[in-house]
């Protein structure tokens, strides 16, 4: 087993995480991230990059597991659907030829037969020159089963906005206030007018989509896409805020969970996971996400081709 820090590391890649205690959230951009109340988490280690598609396709090869995505749909899920239509695959990015109603999502996305992670822009897409690209078209259940089976979890969604902070306590990015510092791109994302006019970062990003996990720098706690190329799963329901803070940070909560739906929810089908972090089909003009304050619901049922997640053990 190798060592870090002094300490044994639980499995290779892993970073440690010191515990502290940061200000969670942003009182600065969208209404979720409100508002800024004080958290303390415990040291814990974390995934150095999202699960790539290489770590994926080895646990499906140990247990025979099939994802969401590649499962039959239940009718009684989709009431008034056409059974003809609902035949197993996923969301996919279809990027626009001009300009288009940014409230309207159907503009960009499509549900693509048969996509799947092994497929993930849909039938005829493959993972040829992508095995170090993080997975993605993986529901919550997906990326839970994926944790258990490496003896991880899933990090709660304070552990994982303390460690992309990177010890930057409150600055915007993970690597600080300024996207581009220099000039330099220090993430995947979109650059642009999303989502159809695109500024391509040379060979690395000719087209819009994944990048190879470390394409760019690190936090400041040596970890990879805390920013940018797919949003990533967290193990906490979501609410529509953060609650009221605490009224002093010595009474901080320490390793807040969400384990159930917020009282007083309405009753969804499948309930929604705070996924983090933002991806590469972030764009200034439509979702600044990628930051560590930000964050989104997802229900869990959802598999999309810039949604992946990485893992912790505690």
């Amino acid at each position: 087993m190798a060592v870090q820090h002094g300490l044994s590391v639980p499995a290779p890649g892993m970073v440690r995480i010191p515990g502290g205690s940061f200000p969670m959230g942003s009182d600065d951009f969208y209404p979720e991230e409100r508002p800024v109340h004080p958290v303390r988490v415990d040291s814990f280690w974390m995934d150095e990059h999202p699960v790539t598609v290489a770590a994926f396709r080895r646990f499906v090869r140990a247990t025979g597991y099939v994802t969401v995505a590649e499962r039959p749909l239940d009718p009684g899920d989709y009431p008034g659907a056409n059974p003809a239509d609902l035949v197993p695959g996923a969301l996919v990015f279809r990027r626009a030829s001009g300009p288009v109603d940014l409230d309207d999502w159907s503009q960009w996305w499509s549900y693509a037969p048969g996509a799947s992670w092994r497929h993930p822009y849909g039938e005829g897409s493959t993972l040829n020159g992508r095995q170090l690209h993080p997975v993605t078209q993986v529901g919550y259940e997906d990326a839970a089963a994926y944790a258990a089976w490496a003896g991880k979890d899933l990090p709660t969604e304070a552990e994982w906005e303390f460690a992309a902070r990177g010890g930057l306590e409150a600055a915007v990015f993970p690597w600080g206030d300024d996207f581009t510092p220099k000039g330099r791109r220090m993430a995947n994302t979109w650059h642009g007018r999303f989502p159809w006019e695109y500024e391509p970062a040379g060979k690395l990003t000719a087209t819009p989509g994944t990048t190879p996990v470390r394409s760019y720098p690190p936090n400041g706690y040596g970890l990879y896409d805390m920013a940018g190329n797919v949003w990533e799963w967290t193990g906490d329901h979501y609410t529509a805020r953060h609650p009221n803070p605490t009224p002093a940070a010595c009474c901080a909560p320490r390793n807040p969970r969400v384990l159930q739906d917020p009282a007083g929810a309405p009753a969804e089908r499948h309930p929604r996971r705070t996924i983090k972090g933002g991806s590469h089909l972030c764009a200034p003009n439509y979702c600044l996400r990628y930051r560590p304050a930000a964050r989104q619901g997802q229900t869990e049922d959802t598999a999309t081709c810039h949604l992946g997640f990485r893992c912790v053990v505690r």
